[in-house]
C-alpha cells in the first residue's frame, strides 16, 4: 500500500469536508464555555421583555421556562449529539453526502436568509445602546423614524462586517471571555432594579418572602395580561417557546458543527450552561430589568428598547453589555451567512460574499421590527430548517434499523436527491399549513413537522433506491474512512505542541479579573440587601453604576491580556 499516494487526495482538501480528527476533540468544559457564550446574548433583553408584553404569568415563567429549557438540553443530547459524534461531520458536509449538491445549495440559501436576519437583529440591538447615549428617540415602529438612528446602524454594521471579514477567530475567543461577565451583568441588573419594583408595589425596598415575590411578579412584571389588555399566553406556550427557541440548532442539527468535536455524546449536556444561565436566568432577569426600568421612567415596558433597560439596570456597563453582546452574536451569524453564501457562489471568495451579505444585513438592521419580532422570527426560522434535520435523522438513525442503506444517494452518485428536496418542500407546506389553519400553537409546529418529514422522506427514499444494497460502494466508503484515520494520525504526529501557560503572572491576571466579577456581584447585593430606604437605594444604585463600570474595564483588560499570554505558548 502506497501511503503517500493514499494521503494525496486529502492534503489539499478543506478540513470541513473530513471527519474531525481524534487529536482535535475537546472535553466538556470547552462546550460549556461555547454554549454559555452563545446563549447569553443581547437577544435576552428583547425576549425577556417579550414575555412581559405577551402577558405570561409569573408561575408560568418560572416553571414553563425551566421545563422548556430542559427539553432543549435533552434534544441536543439525544437528537444532535449522537449524529455529530458518530459522523464527526458538520451538517453541511453530511447533508451533501446524503442528499447531493442541489439540496445543499437550497439549504445554504435558507441559512443565508436566517443568519442574515439574526445578525441584523443584533446590529439593531447594539444600535439601541448607542442611540440612548446620544439621546436619539427610541425606535418603536417597524421602520426607522430618525436619520441619526440609521447612521448609527450603518456605523455599527460597518464594524460588524469588518470584524467578520478579518477577525473571526479573535471574536470567537472574545465571546468566551464575555460569557461569565454577561451572566454577572444580567444577574446584577435584576438585583439592582428589583428594589424599584418592590417600592412601587409593596412600598418597601426588599420582598420578604415567596408571597411578596409572587405579588411583585403578578402585579408589575408577568401580569397575565398582554400589551393589548387581553389575557396572555399560558404555561404550555412558555414551555413551547423555551423548547422551540433553538430548534435551528438541535432539531435542525446545525450544532453538529460544534458537537462533532465532542469526545462523548454526553457532552451535549453542557448546553445546559446556555439554557439554564443564558435563557432561564437571563430571560427572567431581563423581565425584571425591563419592568424596573419602566417603573423608573413611568412608561410601559413595550415602549422601551434594550438601550433604555440596560442603562437603568447597569449604568454605563449597560451600554457595554448591549453593544458587546449584540455585536459578538451579529459577527458570528454574519460569518455563518458569508460561508453559506460562498458555498453557493463558490467562484467568489468568502470575503466578497460576506461583504455582499453584510450590506444586505445592515440595510435590514435599519428596520427595528427585526429585533422587536425576534421571538416569532426565531420560531419560524426553526420551522424552516427542521425538515432538513428530520431528513438527516431519518437517514442516519432510522434507515439502518429498518434495513435501508445509509448514503444510498451518494452510492448512486446522484447530484439531485428528489426524495430529500420533495420531503423538505412538503415538510414546509405541512408546517406552515398547520400554522395557517391555527391547529396548534406555532411554538410547537416543529414537532409534527419533524415527524411528518421523517415519514415522507423514508417513503420516498424507499422508492428511489434506499432499499437496495450497495456492497461495493459500502466497502469503498469503509476503506476511505480507514485511510482518513491514518492520514489524521500522521497529522497528529506533526502537530505543534501547545504548552499551558502556568506562569504566576498569568494566574494573577486571571485572579484579579475574576475578582472584578465577584466585586460586581457584591455591589449588586449591596443595592438589593442594604437599601433600607428609598434614599439608601438611590445612593447604593449610583454607587453600583460607578464601580461596576470600573470592574467591567478591569475584567476585560486583564482577562484579554491573560488570553493573549496563553496563546503565545505554542512550541514546534
Amino acid at each position: 500500500m502506497n501511503t503517500t499516494e493514499d494521503f494525496k487526495q486529502f492534503e489539499n482538501l478543506d478540513e470541513e469536508y473530513l471527519p474531525v480528527a481524534k487529536h482535535k476533540l475537546h472535553d466538556w468544559t470547552h462546550f460549556a464555555g461555547l454554549y454559555a457564550a452563545e446563549h447569553v446574548a443581547a437577544t435576552e433583553f428583547v425576549i425577556g421583555a417579550t414575555f412581559v408584553a405577551l402577558g405570561a404569568k409569573t408561575m408560568d415563567i418560572i416553571l414553563g421556562l425551566l421545563i422548556g429549557n430542559i427539553l432543549a438540553v435533552l434534544s441536543w443530547r439525544f437528537i444532535t449529539s449522537p449524529i455529530a459524534v458518530e459522523t464527526r461531520l458538520s451538517l453541511y458536509t453530511y447533508l451533501n453526502k446524503i442528499a447531493g449538491d442541489s439540496m445543499t445549495k437550497l439549504y445554504n440559501w435558507a441559512n443565508v436568509i436566517i443568519f442574515s436576519v439574526i445578525s441584523a437583529a443584533m446590529i439593531t440591538v447594539s444600535a439601541t445602546a448607542v442611540r440612548f447615549a446620544f439621546d436619539i428617540p427610541a425606535q418603536l415602529n417597524w421602520y426607522p423614524t430618525n436619520v441619526w438612528f440609521i447612521l448609527i446602524v450603518l456605523a455599527v454594521g460597518i464594524v460588524v462586517v469588518s470584524i467578520a471579514l478579518y477577525g473571526f477567530n479573535a471574536v470567537s475567543e472574545f465571546s468566551g471571555l464575555c460569557a461569565p461577565w454577561l451572566f454577572v451583568m444580567f444577574t446584577s441588573g435584576a438585583m439592582v432594579l428589583l428594589p424599584a419594583l418592590s417600592l412601587d408595589v409593596l412600598d418597601k425596598t426588599l420582598p420578604t418572602g415567596w408571597t411578596d415575590i409572587m405579588t411583585l411578579g403578578d402585579q408589575r412584571i408577568w401580569t397575565g395580561i398582554n400589551s393589548d389588555g387581553a389575557p396572555g399566553i399560558g404555561l404550555v406556550e412558555v414551555i413551547g417557546f423555551g423548547w422551540a427557541a433553538n430548534t435551528i440548532t438541535h432539531f435542525g442539527l446545525v450544532d453538529m458543527a460544534l458537537l462533532r468535536f465532542a469526545r462523548k455524546k454526553n457532552y451535549a449536556y453542557a448546553s445546559s450552561t446556555g439554557m439554564m444561565f443564558g435563557h432561564y436566568v437571563a430571560w427572567i432577569a431581563a423581565g425584571i430589568m425591563g419592568a424596573g426600568a419602566a417603573v423608573i421612567l413611568g412608561k410601559s415596558i413595550v415602549e422601551l428598547d434594550p438601550g433604555d433597560v440596560a442603562y437603568y439596570a447597569l449604568g454605563w456597563s449597560g451600554f457595554v453589555i448591549v453593544i458587546v453582546a449584540g455585536w459578538t452574536t451579529a459577527i458570528t451569524n454574519l460569518y455563518r451567512a458569508g460561508l453559506a453564501a460562498q458555498a453557493i457562489f463558490y467562484n467568489h471568495s468568502r470575503m466578497i460574499t460576506t461583504v455582499v451579505v453584510g450590506v444586505v444585513t445592515v440595510v435590514i438592521a435599519c428596520f427595528p421590527f427585526v429585533f422587536s419580532q425576534i421571538l416569532p422570527l426565531l420560531t419560524y426560522a426553526g420551522l424552516l430548517v427542521v425538515p432538513v434535520g428530520a431528513i438527516v435523522f431519518a437517514e442516519h438513525q432510522i434507515f439502518p434499523r429498518i434495513g435501508y442503506t445509509r448514503y444510498w444517494s451518494s452510492y448512486r452518485q446522484l447530484t439531485f436527491s428528489m426524495p430529500a428536496v420533495a420531503s423538505w418542500g412538503l415538510g414546509l407546506a405541512f408546517g406552515f399549513g398547520l400554522n395557517a389553519l391555527d391547529v396548534i400553537s406555532f411554538f410547537y409546529l416543529f414537532i409534527p413537522t419533524w415527524f411528518f418529514t421523517i415519514a415522507v422522506y423514508t417513503l420516498l427514499a424507499s422508492r428511489y433506491g434506499a432499499k437496495q444494497k450497495y456492497p461495493e460502494e459500502a466497502k469503498e466508503e469503509q476503506l476511505r474512512n480507514e485511510t482518513i484515520q491514518r492520514f489524521q494520525q500522521q497529522q497528529a504526529r506533526e502537530e505543534p505542541v501547545i504548552s499551558k501557560d502556568v506562569s504566576f503572572f498569568s494566574k494573577g491576571l486571571k485572579f484579579v479579573a475574576i475578582s472584578a466579577l465577584v466585586a460586581t456581584i457584591v455591589l449588586a447585593c449591596n443595592v438589593l440587601f442594604a437599601s433600607t430606604t428609598e434614599a439608601n437605594y438611590i445612593e447604593n444604585r449610583e454607587l453600583f453604576y460607578t464601580y461596576a463600570f470600573i470592574c467591567t474595564i478591569i475584567y476585560f483588560v486583564l482577562a484579554y491580556w491573560a488570553l493573549k499570554r496563553g496563546k503565545s505558548n505554542t512550541t514546534a
